[in-house]
């Protein structure tokens, strides 16, 4: 009788662990994100490479953000996000993940790209004007490739592992959504560098 309710017990441990879903990311999920990095790289320097330095420079607005100003606030969240996935890789696995991050991916996927809801950016992400365009293109070009790298390399359970967005609409998300959201966050300013260039008194 013991031996049965032992064997039982051990059979439903099994099925437990058969059944919990894999912390790693998918090969479509890992496809994803590299797509998402490589395709918001090529639309970002197709953009800004061949401005002129009025082009650059131009302001639609004294409040609002030139070309320039946009390109530096995406080099410096580059940084800033790629350490928040490794803060969350640092961190324990996260018993929770699953329930924590569940539909996250899809609405960073949502939220980030529209512009709609303008938001301010903090302080340590507002451009200064010290950076020259060819200083902060290399820049770009340096801290994506190994952004990169790591999307393309990376073995680790990025699911699992979990850091708090100090927003409270984001909550937690896992050390995978917050590399997607590098590229998401980059196509969102992708956006923003277009509408400078769409203003009527752009430079020609």
């Amino acid at each position: 009788m013991k031996k049965t309710i032992l064997g039982m017990i051990l059979l439903g441990f099994l099925c437990t662990v058969q059944g919990a879903s894999d912390p790693h990311p998918t090969a479509d999920e890992r496809a994803k994100a590299v797509k998402l990095l490589v395709d918001s790289q090529q639309e970002f320097l197709e953009a800004v490479e061949n401005l002129s330095a009025a082009q650059w420079s131009y302001k639609p607005a004294p409040n609002r953000w030139s070309v320039g100003d946009v390109a530096e606030h995406i080099l410096l969240a580059e940084g800033l996000l790629f350490s928040a996935v490794q803060a969350a890789l640092a961190a324990q696995p996260n018993p929770e993940w699953e329930t924590k991050t569940a539909g996250k991916t899809e609405f960073l996927e949502k939220v980030l790209v529209d512009r709609t809801p303008k938001a301010q950016a903090p302080e340590q992400l507002q451009p200064s004007g010290k950076l020259t365009r060819a200083e902060i293109i290399s820049r770009f070009k340096e801290v994506r490739a190994n952004t990169l790298k790591f999307a393309q390399e990376t073995n680790a359970p990025l699911k699992e592992h979990t850091l708090d967005h100090p927003a409270p609409a984001f909550g937690t998300l896992s050390a995978y959504q917050w590399l997607v959201y590098i590229p998401l966050h980059h196509r969102r300013h992708n956006q923003q560098i277009a509408e400078v260039k769409a203003a009527a008194d752009f430079p020609k």
